[in-house]
């Protein structure tokens, strides 16, 4: 795709990246490619977090009514 598409076209071309294409843009006569836009890799940070040397030895689960304000949390 063209800057000038690409310009034209933002929007879609932002669709098609969300339904995971990836395009290139391409720029002067010679149409180098310039950039691409491709959809962010799943977040890996949403996987369950291990205990270290204590996976599979120990569980931890907090409450739905935990809370903790910043002041508890950046005193301790």
């Amino acid at each position: 795709m063209s800057v000038g598409d690409f310009k034209r076209d933002f929007s879609a071309a932002l669709d098609r990246v969300r339904r995971g294409e990836c395009i290139a843009v391409a720029f002067g006569r010679k149409k180098e490619v310039v950039a691409v836009l491709s959809p962010p890799e799943p977040d890996k940070t949403k996987d369950k977090r291990k205990l270290g040397r204590y996976a599979g030895r120990a569980r931890v689960r907090f409450a739905p009514d935990w809370e903790m304000t910043d002041k508890e949390l950046l005193d301790s």
